[in-house]
């Protein structure tokens, strides 16, 4: 058993994202010993071009894990991630302080800049300086998160004198997670949030040097590194037999799966959560549900962290 927090991705894409398997996954995931579940955004696909098969079908996240959260009593909730373009502080806000209070403080928000064009379009808004569009986004939700009376002017976000209740169930404000993969996106991350989500397609094998990047972020902007998390989203394939020594991390056997955690947490990952829904053939329109879900109880078990 590895000494590394494991959390389950929640069925969210493609044919196996169904209300009964959800409630079958989390409360699998939550018996199992999984610490937290997770959903992720996405909110169209074009009709031309192919951003692959995972992101066909999507669910909403918010309403996911308010669902998850009246069957389910123990595992943290998290969203990796929400883009904070496509809402306004003060909505978000009132939908996460709900959500807090639904599952009883077990919430994790995780905010991205969003990668996609034709989501800013059909959401209203400009795709340029989407990373100083979201650094004022985060200013302008941590000030309703932590003012009695909020009121703040920006560049692109206002918010008249308001009080905004009820408030998030934990104090000061659920913890706010950020995505991203470039230099900067890190170094935004030590500097404005409470730690750091990996991509799907992150590259592991450097994950040690991403940590330290936004460590050295942290300790620059006054802020304490220790008190930061680093979550990877392990998107796994389990094999039958060993992989070569040529595998990517989280690519083999069981054994080889279950090294790959020690050596992440040895590098400075404090979490990982498994996403099956980004295996082509799980998180896809035209995958056999019931497949899916055979293969989800497999690696379910196999990894569970109370075994």
């Amino acid at each position: 058993m590895t000494g590394l927090p494991l959390g389950f991705g929640l069925p969210v894409s493609g044919s196996w994202a169904t209300a009964a398997n959800l409630v079958t996954v989390a409360r699998a995931a939550e018996s199992l010993g999984y610490s937290s579940l997770w959903a992720f955004q996405r909110l169209l696909h074009p009709a031309e071009g192919d951003w692959g098969p995972v992101y066909h079908a999507v669910q909403d996240p918010v309403a996911t894990l308010a669902h998850v959260a009246a069957i389910t009593s123990r595992p943290r909730l998290g969203v990796a991630v929400l883009n904070a373009p496509f809402y306004s502080p003060v909505l978000l806000a009132k939908q996460l302080n709900t959500l807090d209070e639904l599952s009883a403080g077990r919430l994790d928000v995780g905010l991205g800049l969003g990668w996609a064009p034709e989501e800013f379009t059909a959401s209203g808004v400009p795709y340029e300086r989407r990373g100083a569009r979201v650094e004022e986004f985060v200013k302008c939700l941590k000030a309703i998160w932590t003012s009695d009376v909020v009121e703040f002017e920006g560049e692109f976000y206002r918010m008249p004198a308001s009080r905004v209740l009820p408030g998030p169930v934990q104090q000061p404000h659920p913890p706010l997670l950020m995505g991203g993969g470039a230099e900067r996106a890190l170094r935004r991350v030590g500097r404005i949030a409470d730690g750091w989500i990996s991509a799907s397609r992150h590259d592991l094998r450097g994950i040690g040097a991403d940590i330290d990047t936004i460590r050295a972020a942290a300790h620059e902007a006054g802020r304490d590194p220790a008190g930061l998390r680093f979550i990877v989203r392990g998107v796994l394939n389990l094999t039958d037999t060993a992989a070569g020594a040529d595998r990517r991390p989280l690519h083999g056997s069981a054994a080889q799966i279950r090294d790959d955690f020690d050596q992440l947490h040895e590098q400075g990952v404090t979490e990982l959560f498994i996403d099956l829904n980004f295996d082509p053939s799980i998180g896809s329109v035209e995958a056999d549900p019931a497949a899916s879900m055979r293969r989800a109880e497999q690696v379910l078990s196999t990894f569970a962290p109370g075994a």
